[in-house]
């Protein structure tokens, strides 16, 4: 396969690199499903179906622009990726102490959750 001491790259000129049709629309129908429920959970959190989600993402995107203004974009895309990185390594080492804080902090916010809701009429979750 060797020409004059050089690999040979006929192999890669005559090997079939042609994207199916099939796969093509395969991974076209799972982005449009994807696309297509972010824009109706969005279109419920804008117009305000559920007041309490509502009002959680607009305190989301306050929050949001205080870190944006703190941050430019390449210093977030640089913490995202050494987060990308330790997080995981980080929780395999502290697994049990981390899920056993998480816990506690999932029940307090729902107790939380469940005692304003509780004492302000007409904020009660609609069922589905």
């Amino acid at each position: 396969m060797y020409l004059d001491g050089q690999p040979s790259n006929i192999a890669y000129l005559d090997s079939n690199v042609a994207v199916s049709e099939d796969l093509v629309q395969k991974y076209c129908n799972i982005a449009l499903s994807h696309i297509n429920s972010s824009i109706k959970e969005l279109r419920r959190l804008f117009l305000v179906e559920d007041l309490v989600d509502s009002l959680k993402f607009a305190v989301l995107m306050w929050v949001f622009t205080y870190i944006g203004a703190l941050f430019n974009g390449l210093t977030l895309l640089i913490l995202a990726l050494i987060s990308l990185f330790s997080i995981p390594v980080i929780y395999e080492r502290h697994q049990t102490q981390i899920d056993h804080y998480l816990a506690l902090i999932n029940k307090n916010v729902k107790n939380v959750s469940e005692l304003i809701l509780s004492k302000i009429p007409g904020l009660k979750r609609k069922t589905d």
